[in-house]
């Protein structure tokens, strides 16, 4: 397990704890009552750290190199039904962005998603989760896949942006996000969008107009990150923590700004202490989502979404 910086006091906890099981084990002494304090002091603890994260903190956990990605959610909510379908049928296959067919209790879903790597050579291969056109290309089909067939489609966010390469601009990057927001918003079958990570900018919106969005607890949601606005506005990043709480991109500052539908609890600690529970979490929103959604027929639908997205623009001061 890594930890993050907030997070050492836990660790120095966790390391007394592993040390006082290894000292019963080898000499045989009882020591499972000091075990036991000492656990319950890294409760108290974990409580009180992730009970007051600031917004910089969130940002931390969000990139947390243990946290679950898109195809773990996948595969853990569809109990591995999930089927990946590759390409956007006229340049090649993204792999920063992922998507397929999969069934939750039985009833099938469209995902789409972005896909980070849990280490060095899969974060290249992935392009640490940041598509190319070709990646919206392909998620558009598969949206419009699964409009053809009338199957709800779910579409998890993590991405520090869309890929802002020489390459990307050469095949239309803005143009791809652009045309995915115009068709998205026509879609006539359920769109469920979750921030299971960072969210930022056009990169996650791309794949992000959703009848219902959520978030999960410990992400963030924003045109840019807080690095890079404190590099645009100071020429450092020294100000990101200051940045990032102005920037009110924490999942409730999301919900009281009404971009966001509600937020999707995790785990103490973050997803990656269990991104079984958290998993299991997600797949109880995007079941109960689904029976509100499949109320509604196909231009209620796409009017719901449209209005939905109009309202964010209108300003009553």
């Amino acid at each position: 397990m890594e930890y993050l910086d907030f997070e050492q006091p836990i660790k120095e906890l966790q390391e007394q704890l592993d040390n006082c099981r290894v000292v019963g084990e080898e000499n045989g002494v009882d020591v499972r009552q000091a075990c036991k304090q000492i656990e319950a002091t890294i409760e108290e603890s974990k409580k009180k750290i992730y009970s007051n994260l600031t917004a910089w903190q969130k940002v931390q956990l969000s990139r947390h190199p243990s946290r679950p990605y898109s195809l773990d959610y996948i595969y853990e909510i569809t109990d591995n039904t999930f089927i990946e379908l590759h390409g956007d049928r006229n340049f090649g296959d993204d792999k920063a962005m992922i998507g397929g067919m999969g069934k939750i209790d039985g009833m099938p879903f469209m995902f789409v998603g972005q896909q980070k790597g849990k280490n060095t050579k899969e974060r290249q291969y992935r392009r640490f989760g940041m598509p190319n056109p070709e990646g919206y290309r392909k998620a558009l089909r598969l949206m419009k896949l699964a409009e053809k067939f009338n199957i709800p489609i779910v579409t998890l966010m993590d991405t520090p942006g869309a890929y802002p390469g020489l390459e990307a601009e050469e095949r239309g990057q803005g143009e791809a996000i652009a045309r995915n927001i115009y068709e998205m918003m026509k879609l006539t079958v359920p769109v469920i969008s979750v921030v299971i990570g960072e969210g930022a900018s056009g990169g996650a919106l791309g794949i992000g107009v959703g009848n219902k969005v959520f978030m999960m607890e410990n992400t963030w949601y924003s045109v840019i990150s807080p690095e890079n606005c404190s590099a645009i506005l100071w020429r450092s990043w020294d100000y990101k923590e200051q940045v990032a709480s102005q920037m009110k991109m924490t999942p409730e500052d999301m919900l009281k700004l009404k971009i966001i539908d509600g937020i999707i609890k995790e785990p103490l600690g973050g997803a990656h202490y269990d991104p079984s529970k958290a998993a299991s979490e997600l797949k109880k929103q995007i079941l109960k989502t689904y029976k509100e959604l499949s109320k509604l027929s196909g231009e209620e639908l796409k009017t719901q979404r449209q209005e939905k997205f109009i309202a964010m623009g209108e300003f009553s001061g």
